[in-house]
């Protein structure tokens, strides 16, 4: 072979390989998008006000497939409420928590008979000792695709009780997260307040769909 036949062959084989590499890079970035696209379609929002929200968000922290919180302030009727402005029960505002769940591992029928062991639904504007508009349950959905899944739970729910239940469902209008002190408040102060019985953290736990 001479040597310029062997430079061609070297080139050839060059050129090969860059276009298997190129093809081999695009098939596992395709693959990669795919997944993160699924991934994040088994993601989904709901917000729930259950009075305090430090008690209500570690008890959502506790169950599996809950993947995210965020305490705030929702469906109000100002822009950028703080919370002490929230406190005066000036603002329309409800103490709520956003929740973001993996719909593989605890889809929203599970996550709202979840929510009904934790607050009292016949209370109005008050859960534990803490009273007030801000304290007023909610469910805020932000797709009417939810509709469904919550009157379903809704029915079954006040089937079990012989009061009506005063726990409002609204569409998500507006919501600020509170202030960085009120995030995760109940693991930065373990002995802090919190309206819920500690039992209910350990029994959240070991609940599964």
């Amino acid at each position: 072979m001479t040597t310029a036949t062997k430079l061609n062959s070297i080139k050839y084989n060059e050129k090969r390989l860059q276009r298997l590499t190129f093809a081999a890079v695009f098939r596992y970035a395709l693959t990669c998008k795919l997944i993160t696209c699924q991934l994040v379609n088994y993601m989904k929002e709901i917000y729930l006000a259950g009075g305090c929200f430090w008690g209500t968000e570690h008890f959502f922290k506790q169950i599996k497939g809950v993947v995210e919180t965020e305490v705030g302030f929702a469906n109000g009727n100002t822009e950028r409420p703080t919370y002490k402005e929230v406190y005066t029960d000036t603002t329309g505002y409800a103490e709520t928590v956003r929740i973001r769940y993996d719909e593989q591992v605890a889809d929203l029928e599970f996550l709202l008979r979840m929510f009904f062991k934790a607050i009292d639904p016949t209370s109005l504007n008050r859960q534990g000792h803490d009273e007030g508009t801000r304290y007023r349950t909610g469910v805020y959905y932000t797709s009417d695709d939810d509709l469904p899944t919550i009157r379903k739970v809704f029915a079954e729910q006040q089937a079990l009780l012989s009061e009506p239940i005063v726990v409002e469902v609204e569409p998500l209008r507006n919501f600020y997260a509170a202030e960085d002190y009120h995030q995760d408040y109940l693991d930065k102060n373990p002995d802090g307040y919190c309206h819920l019985p500690l039992e209910l953290f350990a029994w959240a736990r070991n609940q599964h769909r």
